[in-house]
């Protein structure tokens, strides 16, 4: 029997840059500002995503220790808490997000729909009342 190599002509080497506007109103402004912050979490990761935890999340109560590393386990922002819902969306409620697209979907014959972080909120809140209602409490699991 012999080999066949499989040659691959499926490979892709365009670069297609984003517009001066479109990068200008990015998180991240430019590659050499990404490779900045690559370099700054590899030198220190705790001290990293302790800050981003810090600017970016909503925490109702904040962590005592960022990291407790016990090899094989690892726990993330000790004795923190934190509601990834709120987070997620009530969070945007109050602000200019309130009317913005959430999510937006679109199916495989061409039907979508757009959910504001309002919209979105209505209906997580129809589903929490609907789980109460069939006796799921906090901290059951559902699957």
């Amino acid at each position: 029997m012999t080999e066949i190599a499989i040659e691959s002509i499926l490979q892709e080497n365009r670069l297609f840059p984003p517009s001066a506007e479109f990068a200008q109103n990015a998180t991240i402004k430019s590659f050499e500002e990404y490779q900045q912050l690559y370099a700054k979490a590899k030198a220190d990761p705790q001290a990293f995503w302790d800050q981003l935890a810090e600017k970016e999340l909503y925490w109702f109560e904040k962590w005592s220790e960022t990291l407790d590393w016990q090899p094989p386990f690892a726990k993330w922002f000790v004795n923190g808490k934190i509601n990834i819902c709120y987070n997620c969306i009530d969070r945007h409620l109050t602000t200019w997000r309130r009317n913005k697209a959430a999510i937006i979907w679109e199916g495989e014959p061409g039907d979508s729909r757009t959910i504001t972080y309002e919209q979105l909120h209505r209906e997580v809140c129809q589903f929490a009342n609907a789980l109460k209602e069939l006796g799921v409490k906090k901290g059951d699991v559902v699957g």
